[in-house]
């Protein structure tokens, strides 16, 4: 079935996908609230390079550990259950991070907030793949990058509005909020119909298809569920044979590159580029990452209103070029010294924007959407998981050595590497990655079965 053919979604099924997308929010603001906070941490606990450089990690390690785990628990108590428990526990050890007197004790409590936001991050996408329309069911998924970016703006706004005050026990304390209002809207969700067919709740799945569309024919819908289900085991041995082998091998290497490429330097470190380009004062080093950030909302936007239309690659390929081409400004701002004069912060600023926009329009609103895509049902939450787990090696890789980098290969090593490995990126990316744009989700299967051709 196309898009065109698609029934009308209901907008019961669009309150269903954006509700479960606004969880980006959450994982949005711990990004970019580490970045302000760590400036007064490192002030109050006296903090070296290899010391801060291990507490933005931290995290991201906890992520890898929830991300090993999110597959499994997914499949075994559902994927609403499993987000509901994440919130609970996000509060908590958002709280945990606030309170923190020493350095171990916030080490521990960022691993372990990283942990709930690793499964999270796998959960969420796989519900709003297997909740959304059809039609709409790409525009959904790029939602969870808009939560995302809006995420990432609260926190670093909130970082400059408690500056003055160096408060970043309130910084990290205030993560709280979102979580506990997503609460109750996540209590009242339904899970979805291929996790109620897995667990053979036949009734279950039937009322959760007509709850997303009404007008859909949901004995076919279920009878084709129902046949992919029954396939295989859906094990993570399936995964690494014939015939999704080809599948694991692309999601993975996408999951590297979205994320080795340099999005997280910026996030994490970008007081640090700002401040190594030139840039001064709290405005200039906590509210402009939020200001190139609106920039990534406009990007969000834009994939949000193309995706479904262009399709997945034409927007993808063309954020990741727009990714070399500011690793390309940088490189010359950082080498040429631009920065101490205004015209050269100006250019530099734009380089950062330019980065922002083509990362957030291509990788970051739609390399999700190919892990929620690329696989059966049976093996879609462990795919993300995979996906998800190689992301978070390539983060930690990045969160460990970007400030020692900065420091002993300069701005422009550090941006030539980066452009580099977009390269890579860029050809990977055009080589393999399916076109999925109308596709229901048990037919993007037949791509990867078919040794990756469309039957």
């Amino acid at each position: 079935m196309t898009a065109d053919e698609s029934p009308r979604p209901s907008r019961r099924g669009l309150l269903v996908g954006l509700t479960a997308a606004s969880v980006g929010v959450i994982y949005g603001y711990d990004l970019s609230i580490i970045a302000g906070a760590q400036l007064f941490i490192t002030d109050d606990f006296g903090l070296t390079t290899r010391q801060q450089e291990l507490l933005t990690t931290m995290v991201v390690i906890g992520q890898i550990a929830g991300a090993l785990g999110a597959g499994v628990l997914a499949n075994a108590i559902g994927r609403k259950k499993s987000v509901v428990l994440i919130l609970v526990a996000y509060a908590l050890f958002a709280l945990l991070g606030a309170l923190s007197v020493s350095l171990p004790m916030l080490l521990t409590a960022r691993f372990l907030l990283g942990l709930t936001i690793g499964v999270t991050v796998v959960v969420v996408p796989v519900y709003v793949a297997e909740s959304a329309p059809t039609a709409v069911r790409g525009s959904l998924l790029t939602a969870y990058q808009l939560a995302i970016v809006s995420g990432l703006i609260l926190g670093y706004l909130t970082g400059y509005l408690l500056a003055g005050t160096h408060s970043w026990r309130w910084m990290l304390g205030l993560a709280t909020v979102p979580a506990t209002l997503l609460l109750p809207l996540w209590i009242r969700m339904p899970d979805t119909a291929r996790w109620y067919l897995l667990k053979g709740r036949v009734d279950d799945a039937r009322r959760a298809l007509l709850r997303v569309e009404p007008t859909a024919n949901v004995d076919e819908e279920l009878a084709e569920i129902g046949r992919a289900l029954g396939e295989g085991r859906g094990g993570l041995s399936e995964m690494v044979r014939p015939p999704y082998l080809r599948a694991t091998v692309f999601v993975i290497t996408l999951g590297f590159l979205i994320q080795i490429t340099g999005i997280n330097a910026i996030i994490y470190y970008s007081p640090r580029i700002f401040a190594a380009m030139g840039f001064t004062g709290n405005f200039a080093l906590l509210a402009l990452p939020a200001l190139v950030q609106v920039a990534g909302l406009a990007a969000v936007f834009t994939s949000l209103l193309l995706v479904d239309r262009l399709g997945r690659r034409p927007i993808l390929l063309s954020g990741i070029a727009m990714m070399i081409a500011a690793d390309v400004v940088l490189m010359i701002v950082f080498r040429q010294g631009l920065g101490s004069n205004v015209g050269g912060l100006i250019f530099g600023f734009a380089g950062v924007l330019l980065f922002i926009f083509g990362y957030t329009m291509g990788f970051g609103s739609l390399g999700w959407v190919y892990a929620s895509e690329s696989f059966p049902t049976r093996l879609r939450s462990i795919g993300s998981s995979t996906m998800l787990t190689s992301n978070l090696i390539a983060n930690a890789i990045v969160a460990a050595v970007f400030l020692t980098m900065l420091h002993s290969l300069g701005g422009a090593g550090v941006f030539a590497v980066f452009g580099a490995l977009a390269v890579v990126a860029l050809a990977v990316v055009y080589r393999y990655a399916p076109e999925t744009m109308g596709r229901q989700l048990e037919e993007i299967r037949h791509f990867w079965e078919n040794g990756g051709r469309w039957p």
